[in-house]
């Protein structure tokens, strides 16, 4: 059915809103003020499809990638560059006040730089048995097939080719395999996920490919398949050999200045806790002036962590843990016998609900909570508040430029 709605305004996941007597409309690339045809969306009762623009906003620029409308990576390419940090800005500011605090929110920190330094590719045989690679398209499991990416790194370059190659030699069938890319200083990292048993043919055939495209390292589920470079990445003074797969933040960019905020908003703490640290981007850094305490539940990660800091001459003693921290947080005693003077967490995009109860009720000076999903920093920022800390500091930081993602960095006191 073919309609016509007026936007009211953009959602947080970017979309443009229709209020309609049924309720909210969704509708993804249009813009607040527009007024659009649309058609339904199957599957979607409440989202809409946009087949025409019919009265444009001045806020409306053009796309700078051909796949823009088409490609579910990015959302908002087509708004104003000053329209779009305000939205971006704003979903902290609401996530916030949904539970009840009002504060000074710092402005939206630009933490794009090169682009992003890690992505995710998708290959399977779609329609007619024709091989596709590139991202998913949105709302959908559909691939859309892409020659190119104007929103990573350099780094990067080759990432999109080598994964044509993969996909060729693996010959997926309509179940798609995944074939993560990663930039790192010794070239790119390739881990390729959801593929079967490989026989002597493929893996020969894999390793004939991580050679001609010069990969430095091509893995399968983790599991060794060529290697010309241990794949190494730089945090502070320390040069880290990150795991097949590792998690990263997307951008380099965006992982400095991060790691700047948490050093800023420490001060001169001498003991600290890194908790949910991954690779280490913070607590290697926090190690070149700070004792510091680290833990995660990736073993891997952990193991990489924890060579890279005996092996970094000049830090501070980094004790390295590998814990769930979901199911098993540090308790408030264990923080005071850590005499810590200050507690750093990044959780996954779920938060730290069980952690957060517990940092509320112990006596850690200073909390720094690092989080890339508004709503759950919103419930966490609520628990700390309510066990006696003070909110003082809370930066949004942009790193995935174009998405309705958003990374925090807030500061509490007691």
């Amino acid at each position: 059915m073919i309609e016509h709605l007026t936007i009211a305004r953009l959602g947080k996941r970017g979309d443009g809103i229709a209020e309609t007597s049924g309720g909210p409309v969704y509708v993804p690339y249009a813009l607040p003020g527009e007024t659009v045809e649309v058609e339904d969306w199957d599957g979607h009762p409440d989202r809409r499809r946009l087949l025409h623009v019919e009265t444009p906003s001045r806020e409306r620029i053009a796309p700078i990638c051909p796949h823009f409308g088409v490609c579910g990576g990015c959302a908002v390419q087509h708004w104003n560059w000053d329209h779009y940090r305000a939205w971006k800005h704003d979903l902290v500011v609401t996530a916030l006040a949904q539970v009840g605090i009002e504060t000074d929110v710092g402005d939206l920190v630009d933490a794009h730089g090169e682009g992003r330094r890690r992505i995710v590719l998708h290959a399977r045989r779609g329609t007619h048995d024709v091989l596709e690679v590139g991202f998913a398209a949105l709302h959908a499991h559909a691939i859309v097939p892409i020659d190119r990416c104007p929103v990573t790194a350099p780094g990067l370059d080759g990432a999109i080719e080598a994964a044509w190659a993969i996909a060729e030699a693996l010959r997926p069938t309509a179940k798609p395999i995944d074939i993560h890319a990663t930039a790192t200083d010794a070239g790119l990292d390739i881990d390729v996920r959801g593929s079967g048993p490989l026989g002597p043919r493929e893996a020969l055939s894999l390793a004939k490919i991580a050679e001609a495209h010069r990969l430095a390292r091509l893995t399968r589920h983790g599991e060794l398949i060529a290697q010309r470079a241990i794949p190494t990445v730089t945090m502070g003074r320390a040069s880290i050999a990150i795991p097949p797969g590792a998690f990263l933040q997307a951008t380099a960019e965006g992982e400095a200045q991060l790691s700047h905020l948490v050093l800023r908003q420490i001060g001169d703490a001498r003991s600290v806790a890194d908790l949910f640290a991954g690779v280490g981007p913070f607590a290697l850094r926090l190690a070149e002036r700070a004792r510091v305490v680290a833990a995660d539940v990736d073993e891997a990660a952990v193991a990489a962590l924890r060579q890279a800091a005996q092996k970094t001459h000049g830090l501070k003693p980094v004790n390295v843990e590998t814990r769930d921290l979901f199911r098993r947080p540090f308790l408030a005693r264990e923080l005071a016998d850590l005499r810590l003077d200050a507690v750093i967490f990044d959780p996954p995009r779920q938060g730290a609900d069980a952690q957060a109860h517990e940092l509320a009720t112990s006596k850690v000076p200073t909390i720094i909570a690092v989080s890339c999903n508004p709503a759950t920093f919103a419930r966490d920022a609520k628990t700390l508040l309510d066990g006696g800390y003070r909110l003082t500091e809370v930066t949004p930081v942009d790193q995935f430029r174009y998405s309705y993602h958003v990374e925090i960095v807030a500061r509490f006191s007691r």
